[in-house]
């Protein structure tokens, strides 16, 4: 068997991130027939996705920030100010992100992950099903992650 000394650092270092990232990208690559068939697609890349509402003034009343990735949706952020609660403004915004999704960038499925205080309900009450659950995440918190096919 064979020892190796390792000096171990914990800096920050953005070259070494992506230097990480591209070997991780090609390792996982070589594993994976799907992942080589997304190489040199438009599938492959990350694409931002944001939709915004703003009120007479042109502030912002609410926002989806979002990104598509291999036929998926992934929802970051979606926030209505509270004025605008209840008036169906995180529905449409929810809809539009999922409209653009499938009609204009191949999306079969979105996704989303939220916490208990957030809004789990509302996700369900679009058609979102629960696939994951993590209880004490942080603590005295559950985060769901939430999956629905999109058309």
């Amino acid at each position: 068997m064979v020892c190796r000394m390792f000096r171990i650092e914990t800096e920050v270092d953005k070259d070494r991130r992506a230097l990480l990232r591209a070997r991780l990208r090609d390792t996982n690559t070589a594993a994976s027939p799907v992942l080589a068939a997304l190489r040199g697609t438009p599938s492959e890349r990350e694409t931002p996705l944001h939709v915004w509402a703003l009120d007479a003034s042109g502030e912002p009343a609410g926002g989806l920030v979002a990104h598509t990735w291999a036929g998926w949706l992934h929802i970051t952020h979606l926030w209505v100010d509270t004025p605008h609660r209840g008036t169906g403004l995180g529905t449409r915004l929810l809809t539009e992100a999922e409209h653009l999704a499938h009609t204009t960038r191949d999306c079969a499925h979105s996704r989303v992950e939220t916490w208990d205080f957030q809004a789990p309900g509302f996700y369900r009450a679009q058609g979102y099903e629960v696939v994951s659950e993590i209880p004490d995440y942080p603590p005295g918190v559950t985060e769901y992650t939430l999956t629905k096919r999109l058309g």
